[in-house]
């Protein structure tokens, strides 16, 4: 396949996100950054070592960065970028609690990616999530179907799951559609939910689907409340990879991903969660599926919220 992927921030999420890369054995290069000196470079070596056990060729490369750019020159050029650099949530705290902190660590890894990688796509996947997705764009001033963020495949994932536990099904049998922002203005599509191509209204009453949504809306919450130190990251880092992916074979496959709205469903000039096509240039398209007058207008009412958070990220 051939190719270099780059992961930004070597904590649980990132070093899970970079095996999960170089195990589909379809880049030449992984390179894992971080701030914390020789982490990236430690957990490389172990990464490689294993390469023989899993049978995959690609090599994984750690370097250890600073916020003022040293290290970077070994992203150079890579087609794909994954910026997972930021902190995490403790017990409590929202997505939107991290937005200060954050930027700064995120404007600066977007300023250093664009420096050495003014060709690749970026996949954002650090909190608050569709805000530091329109903050990446800006830092970077790449074109906006370059720049996306990992929200809505996890969200749907998560979905999935419960879905599939709640009837004792298989997840396969399961397809579930989440829109929107990631976090409070999450809109589940049960309009877009089957069991077996079967609607989940006949499967489930409207309360017991509502209770789903909300243990969907709140799935990483109730992960980093378990936790207690640190959030979610396995599920998280598989859907990131399969963006990643996605871009790198060209695949054109559909995901519910934070892309750059612009007149779809009325909606324009916000990064929002809906459905596109992923390919070599980032977002090909935004997929506007038929959804329900109120699926629409749930909708419409996420963007506003993100949009009022996206204006404040230009000052961060």
């Amino acid at each position: 396949m051939g190719g270099k992927v780059t992961v930004v921030g070597s904590g649980f999420y990132g070093s899970t996100t970079a095996l999960r890369l170089a195990q589909y054995d379809i880049f030449d290069t992984v390179v894992l950054t971080d701030i914390v000196e020789g982490k990236p470079e430690g957990l490389a070596l172990d990464m490689n070592q294993s390469r023989s056990i899993e049978g995959f060729e690609t090599k994984v490369i750690g370097a250890t960065t600073t916020p003022e750019g040293a290290g970077y020159e070994a992203t150079a050029n890579s087609d794909v970028v994954v910026i997972t650099a930021g902190l995490p949530r403790k017990p409590g705290m929202s997505r939107m609690d991290l937005i200060g902190v954050n930027a700064g660590i995120v404007r600066g890894v977007a300023e250093n990616i664009a420096k050495h990688s003014p060709n690749a796509v970026i996949i954002v996947v650090s909190n608050p999530l569709d805000e530091m997705t329109a903050l990446a764009q800006i830092a970077t001033n790449f074109p906006k179907n370059r720049v996306m963020g990992q929200a809505g495949m996890l969200d749907t994932a998560r979905f999935t799951n419960f879905v599939a536990e709640k009837l004792g099904v298989k997840t396969a049998s399961v397809k579930t559609l989440t829109l929107g922002s990631h976090g409070d203005t999450m809109v589940p599509v049960p309009s877009r939910c089957t069991v077996d191509g079967k609607p989940l209204s006949d499967l489930l009453s409207q309360a017991e689907i509502d209770e789903l949504v909300d243990r969907t809306r709140n799935g990483g919450a109730e992960v980093v409340a378990l936790l207690k130190t640190g959030s979610a990251y396995y599920a998280p880092s598989a859907a990131a990879a399969r963006m990643a992916k996605a871009v790198i074979e060209d695949s054109g496959a559909v995901m519910p991903v934070c892309a750059w709205v612009d007149g779809e469903y009325g909606i324009s000039g916000v990064y929002l969660g809906v459905e596109a096509e992923i390919g070599r240039n980032g977002i090909n398209k935004v997929v506007e599926s038929k959804l329900t007058d109120s699926e629409v207008e749930a909708l419409k009412a996420a963007a506003e919220a993100v949009r009022a958070k996206q204006a404040d990220v230009q000052t961060l």
